[in-house]
């Protein structure tokens, strides 16, 4: 996508922001969070675990109006077999993504040629869905994401990050790499730290470890300074969203990307892990991930199906179904169908944030990876 209007993550210039982006790099290459022992995600690997996340986010039941195990939800043109398929057409797209970015720093020239890939992937999730757009926001969310993962696990491939610094030293960023890293680190930190805080005291992250928190928030940083760059072989954007964000003067998923991916390090995995804290099953804890990122988002694909109306009811049904005590409660489930009947109606699905959840659980998977040492399915 190319960028038009500028986030506060993207605001300064472009000589700062290709210093910015060569530190910030230079940080994550010289040292993953206080020595935790992490596993190597090669590019396989992150594509599989890109690809297990949107078919499980599609398989999720109940979701509001979503595509899930029971039926299409506000949906025409889209049931499970299709996103499916459409999820399992977009691996080869994101091991592509994962191999053009590993070793490299953000910039127009990698911005550009994930862009390309991401169009390419575009193709195949419509021959694969007969022309429906099963993930189109998905890629561009995932993807970066993915890029980022790819970025940040060229520190786990040594120890003690003697290759990532060779590639950060390949980079041009010349000395100073471990001051640097030593302040992106406690920067980082911080960040995630006041993202956690969106989310509100309920969604406490203190059942995660503090590295876990700083390495996906290092992933979104470094998604997010691809997404800052514009991408110069853009066709002239004529989606659904583009329209959408110039009526209501919203940012959807572009900022979303360029601001650091709020949603997912600061809403998403926070309430996941809360509610894991807090003893729901695992399908409870995703569905109420999800109807955390609702509750906030300004949801593209409930504004172009249902303009304010939608994003409102999807919004206050959320809220409702949180502050009853979550889906997995009598009262929670009973407004969770409320909230359901009431965007069914309005023709209105919360696209934008099961996207959010799908990365969520890309993130979700990838710490379970780095500090439990597996990616065994969760019991659901």
């Amino acid at each position: 996508m190319c960028a038009i209007a500028v986030s506060a993550g993207c605001a300064r210039g472009a000589g700062d922001a290709a210093t910015d982006h060569a530190a910030d790099f230079a940080a994550a290459a010289a040292g993953v969070a206080d020595g935790a022992a992490r596993r190597t995600c090669g590019d396989a690997d992150l594509a599989r675990h890109a690809t297990a996340a949107l078919i499980e986010e599609a398989e999720l039941t109940p979701k509001p109006a979503l595509v899930d195990g029971r039926g299409s939800g506000a949906h025409r043109d889209l049931d499970l077999p299709t996103m499916r398929r459409s999820a399992r057409a977009l691996e080869a797209t994101f091991a592509a993504l994962a191999r053009a970015a590993r070793y490299r720093i953000p910039s127009a020239t990698l911005r550009a040629e994930l862009a390309q890939i991401g169009r390419a992937g575009e193709q195949a999730m419509l021959h694969a869905t007969d022309g429906s757009n099963a993930h189109r926001g998905a890629i561009w969310i995932v993807g970066l994401l993915v890029a980022g993962a790819a970025m940040a696990s060229v520190a786990a491939r040594s120890d003690g990050g003697s290759a990532g610094r060779g590639a950060a030293s390949g980079s041009g960023t010349g000395g100073g790499v471990a001051a640097t890293a030593a302040s992106i680190s406690v920067g980082e930190r911080a960040g995630a730290a006041a993202a956690v805080s969106l989310a509100g005291p309920a969604h406490s992250v203190a059942d995660a470890s503090e590295a876990s928190v700083a390495h996906a928030a290092r992933i979104c940083s470094l998604g997010a300074q691809i997404a800052c760059f514009p991408d110069r072989f853009a066709p002239p954007a004529d989606t659904h969203g583009e329209a959408v964000r110039r009526r209501y003067q919203v940012g959807g998923a572009r900022r979303e990307a360029q601001d650091g991916f709020p949603h997912v390090v600061g809403i998403g995995l926070p309430a996941l892990r809360h509610a894991r804290a807090q003893g729901a099953g695992e399908n409870a804890a995703r569905v109420d991930a999800l109807l955390a990122i609702m509750a906030s988002l300004d949801d593209t694909c409930l504004l172009h199906r249902a303009g304010r109306t939608g994003l409102q009811a999807a919004q206050r049904g959320a809220q409702r179904v949180l502050a009853a005590g979550g889906s997995a409660t009598p009262a929670g489930a009973a407004a969770l169908n409320v909230l359901e009947r009431a965007l069914i109606a309005l023709n209105a699905s919360p696209g934008g944030a099961a996207d959010l959840l799908a990365a969520t659980l890309f993130l979700d998977k990838l710490s379970r990876q780095d500090f439990i040492g597996s990616t065994a399915s969760w019991n659901i």
